[in-house]
């Protein structure tokens, strides 16, 4: 079965658009959360295809937009609030996976005779891939994790010395999205929330504190997040489990919209090996 689109409210904060998929069995199956990346959004390309993977292999499988990722309740994909993908940060992310994570382990969980309370694992794709691993390293409730070409690194990745002074001054800056030619826009706030919660959004301090099973799935080939992050990220805790992709790209051969009725190969590859390693 898959519920799609559905309204998480909070107070004071903008709600979470999200989907279940699952094989409806009233026996309780792990939890597995995924993150997007940068730009993404929860139904971008094969992303179904994914979920329906996961459901097949009974497991529960939720995916989500972040809050703040630049799609509405009425328009998921693509970007039509850019006010919104502005005021986006790290712990706005990772707040919204938090509120997503108590929703999930609350009596108002309307999926309680599907799910076990005692196995919850998260999956983040690129930026994704990074803010689950924070999220980790801090939360007690996650029993594994996956990356799947996840990042090692935000700080190299939120602003250059050159550029800082010129978006401090204007207050934003703009990095062009090649697939909508849309110019997406970065408020400074973007850069104040990162300097002001830079320990809690150190990765590598993060990886070192890692205690429950951690499973690396990255292309040898990345062209956006090089492998070396990888490397390096199973450098910090040799007990994780790195494993490469050969003759792939950032997004395992994926692209949006998908049309196919199964996702490429590679893709494909990096489905099986997390179902496994989430069934050992």
């Amino acid at each position: 079965m898959d519920h799609k689109n559905n309204i998480l409210t909070r107070a004071s904060k903008k709600p979470i658009l999200w989907d279940a998929f699952y094989k409806s069995t009233g026996t309780q199956k792990p939890l597995v959360i995924f993150c997007h990346g940068y730009k993404g959004f929860k139904d971008w390309g094969a992303w179904d295809l994914v979920a329906e993977a996961f459901a097949e292999a009974d497991l529960f499988f939720v995916k989500f937009n972040f809050s703040h990722n630049g799609g509405t309740m009425e328009q998921p994909i693509d970007f039509p609030d850019l006010d919104a993908f502005a005021e986006n940060n790290y712990s706005k992310e990772l707040d919204d996976l938090e509120d997503l994570i108590t929703f999930f382990r609350s009596t108002s969980n309307p999926f309680q005779a599907e799910i076990d309370p005692n196995e919850l694992i998260l999956i983040g794709h690129s930026r994704g891939g990074g803010i689950v691993t924070l999220k980790a390293s801090e939360d007690h409730r996650i029993t594994k994790f996956i990356s799947w070409a996840g990042v090692s690194d935000f700080g190299k990745r939120t602003a250059t010395s050159g550029e800082l002074e010129q978006w401090k001054k204007d207050g934003v800056k703009y990095v062009l999205n090649g697939r909508t030619k849309q110019k997406m826009p970065h408020n400074y706030q973007f850069y104040e929330d990162f300097k002001a919660n830079e320990h809690r959004l150190h990765i590598e301090s993060a990886v070192k504190k890692i205690v429950i099973p951690q499973l690396i799935i990255h292309a040898k080939d990345d062209p956006s997040v090089a492998f070396s992050e990888a490397e390096a990220l199973h450098s910090w805790n040799p007990k994780s489990i790195l494993y490469p992709i050969k003759n792939s790209n950032h997004v395992f051969g994926a692209s949006h919209p998908w049309k196919a009725d199964h996702p490429p190969s590679p893709l494909d590859e990096v489905v099986q090996k997390s179902i496994d390693f989430i069934r050992q």
